[in-house]
């Protein structure tokens, strides 16, 4: 079988969901290899991209690859990319993953197609373009295809692979050096789920008036075990942080359940969250543009409703 290229999103050594997921999709296309990158690898993270389909694990664990920006990781995979001659490397839709994945295509003298929400066992990729209006099939016509795909696009299913580790010399050129990481600050984190990765997320827009507002949507959000998100109204406003707003100029998110409260689905928004596979929408405004994309739609005031459905919830939880 083919061999695909799976780059693992990591961090301090912790696998994220969405590598699972990549590993999964890998399956159906071809024989999954995982490519560990930076420092941090364990015995431990090995048995796990095993358990989930990887035959083989390039590492290369070089703490260097993790004191400059982006640029030393896509050398390194450039290099394996070379040697192995995969049919095709997926990488994660992510600020980084994305770079990354541009990067190489250079290198490789690739085709590149990014925020793929799922890709065929020919290689076509499906997108969601021009904000959401629209889905395409996409093929790349030009070396190897590289190819971001959104994180949740794919169920993680395990299925053990051999798991055999390829060390690999970090590639750090000179020109790679050129913007180094100076200090980190590790994001706080609450009890809920990263954004980006979460089944589940509840979202508040201009309709909830105000940070305090927000409460209902965390209260909401909680009693699903979900993620909160907020439209770019929301963030500008100050209402919540900007490291939560879902949209084009935020996070992508591509949840099994999205509910989005008093936002009205400016095409933005919509870019954000468009491939989210079921969309709850609470809004007073009958005419808001995002019922179009409801499955399931509530006319109504936000802190009338919202709060009904919390309780009923954590009734049938009890």
């Amino acid at each position: 079988m083919a061999e695909i290229l799976v780059v693992v999103e990591q961090t301090d050594g912790t696998i994220k969901k969405v590598t699972l997921e990549l590993l999964t999709l890998a399956q159906s296309l071809g024989s999954p290899s995982a490519v560990w990158l930076g420092s941090g690898y364990t015995d431990a993270a090995g048995s796990s991209l095993a358990e989930y389909g990887a035959d083989k694990i390039y590492v290369s664990d070089s703490s260097e690859l993790n004191d400059f920006v982006v640029a030393p990781k896509a050398e390194t995979l450039a290099a394996i990319m070379a040697d192995a001659a995969p049919a095709a490397v997926l990488i994660a839709s992510t600020a980084e993953g994305k770079e990354i994945a541009g990067r190489l295509a250079i290198k490789a003298n690739s085709g590149v197609i990014t925020d793929a929400v799922a890709v065929s066992a020919d290689l076509i990729a499906t997108q969601s373009v021009f904000g959401g209006s629209t889905i395409v099939q996409t093929t790349v016509t030009t070396g190897t295809p590289i190819i971001t795909v959104r994180p949740n696009s794919t169920t993680p299913v395990a299925k053990a692979g051999a798991g055999s580790r390829v060390d690999v010399a970090a590639t750090i050129s000179a020109a790679s050096r050129g913007a180094k990481v100076t200090g980190r600050t590790v994001a706080q984190k609450g009890g809920r789920p990263e954004l980006a990765e979460a089944a589940i997320v509840v979202s508040g827009g201009r309709g909830v008036n105000g940070a305090d507002g927000f409460g209902v949507i965390e209260a909401l959000a909680d009693s699903l075990g979900a993620a909160v998100g907020a439209s770019r109204a929301a963030t500008d406003a100050g209402w919540y942080p900007h490291q939560y707003q879902v949209g084009q100029t935020g996070k992508t998110v591509s949840p099994q359940l999205y509910i989005a409260n008093g936002i009205s689905g400016a095409i933005q928004h919509r870019a954000g969250m468009q491939t989210s596979k079921t969309v709850i929408v609470v809004n007073k405004d009958p005419e808001a543009p995002i019922f179009e994309l409801a499955d399931y739609g509530v006319v109504g005031d936000l802190f009338a409703v919202v709060p009904q459905l919390t309780d009923e919830i954590e009734k049938r939880k009890a």
